[in-house]
């Protein structure tokens, strides 16, 4: 399954974010990288963040971004932690 250029920004996106709080948001920043403007942009209109611009994750994005870091922690370990 290849990902998409735009797929892989939108992960870049949600890693800014942390999974432990709902209270933490992000601010993309008009002068940011243009793909990153546009990620954060499909993010919001996939109602996975409350704002077009970052803000906070969405109850969606909540659950999103916990399968992220969950795959972040098993490809992220060692070959011999997973024998």
């Amino acid at each position: 399954m290849p990902l998409s250029k735009d797929i892989l920004d939108e992960i870049r996106v949600l890693t800014q974010f942390n999974p432990a709080s709902a209270l933490e948001g992000i601010k993309v920043h008009h002068t940011a990288d243009p793909a990153t403007i546009a990620a954060t942009e499909r993010l919001f209109a996939k109602e996975l963040i409350t704002q077009a611009d970052g803000g906070y994750l969405t109850n969606s994005g909540l659950e999103v971004i916990r399968h992220l870091d969950s795959l972040m922690t098993v490809l992220n370990c060692k070959d011999k932690e997973l024998a």
